[in-house]
């Protein structure tokens, strides 16, 4: 297969990335690395990207911004950071992208525990993080070429914990083998318009 994934230099991104070119051919995009380079909050570099790749098997995106810090100091502007970025930005990649795709293809989104579990300072990213849930089950259905979506929402990774991990408290810490899986389970299983979760149900 030939994944294109955005975002594939990053924390989950390399780990995924890793993987899946053991067997297959893996294009890395990144904001400013990679093989291809894009920003997703723009529409038309999103445009540009796929015109420089061409067809592809699989598109994964593990990339997207929002803004964390308290309800009372965000602004509107700051709300729609995240908005353009990790929401529209994954709703243009499927937007433009599907016709990018070859025959039975699939996308691969990804969002995070927020948006069942927020925690302090998150109203953007578990706003977010919720609507692409409701878009990748709305647009399953819309979907032609037996194309599939699906996205992948991860809690407070191992190799995140450092980072993120007083944000979280008392939550486990998500293997990094388990979060490859659930990116595994969206590209080469055969389900589609599913929240693949990969945390308790805490």
């Amino acid at each position: 297969m030939k994944i294109l994934i955005i975002g594939g230099n990053g924390t989950i991104g390399k780990k995924v990335s890793a993987h899946f070119s053991k067997q297959h051919e893996v294009i890395i995009c990144g904001r400013t690395s990679g093989k291809v380079t894009a920003d997703i909050a723009d529409s038309k570099s999103i445009q540009s990207m796929f015109e420089t790749v061409g067809k592809v098997d699989a598109v994964v995106c593990i990339a997207g911004e929002a803004k964390w810090a308290e309800f009372a100091s965000m602004t509107e502007d700051d709300f729609y950071i995240g908005l353009k970025s990790k929401l529209m930005g994954q709703v243009n990649l499927v937007r433009i992208g599907k016709d990018y795709l070859n025959e039975g293809g699939s996308f691969t989104l990804t969002t995070g525990i927020l948006a069942d579990h927020p925690v302090f300072m998150t109203t953007s990213p578990a706003m977010v993080n919720g609507g692409i849930h409701s878009f990748v089950k709305a647009a399953s259905l819309e979907l032609k070429n037996n194309l599939r979506i699906n996205v992948v929402s991860s809690g407070l990774v191992e190799d995140a914990v450092d980072k993120y991990e007083a944000y979280f408290p008392g939550d486990n810490p998500i293997p990094m083998k388990k979060v490859i899986n659930g990116y595994v389970k969206s590209v080469l299983g055969r389900g589609t318009g599913q929240i693949i979760r990969m945390y308790d149900n805490c």
